[in-house]
């Protein structure tokens, strides 16, 4: 039987990011850790993150921050990875992954 490829992987155009939906996508407990644990790595492949959810869970999260423009994502064989658009973030609203990153930990 043959195996049906996934459809490619979008990433939005850092300057159709919007803040909201970054605000938004950073909201997530989970996703905040996602993005923390990014902070400190140049990449990670999907699976191996410090979260306890489910595989169709985790996959909905790293779809929210792919979709925000938060990180991007790209497929090896079939693994996926993840890194943090942090260049890219702070050239458009500067500092505030840091920011909500050291918000969230005083929180």
């Amino acid at each position: 039987m043959p195996v049906t490829p996934r459809p490619p992987l979008v990433h939005p155009d850092i300057d159709d990011v919007e803040l909201v939906a970054v605000l938004h996508a950073l909201a997530d407990p989970t996703r905040l850790t996602i993005v923390r644990t990014l902070r400190g790595e140049r990449e990670r492949a999907c699976g191996t993150f410090p979260v306890r959810v489910a595989p169709s869970t985790l996959s909905h999260h790293f779809r929210v921050l792919r979709e925000a423009g938060v990180i991007r994502q790209r497929e090896d064989g079939n693994r996926r990875w993840a890194m943090l658009r942090l260049a890219e973030l702070d050239a458009r609203f500067p500092s505030l992954i840091d920011i909500v990153l050291a918000s969230a930990t005083r929180g």
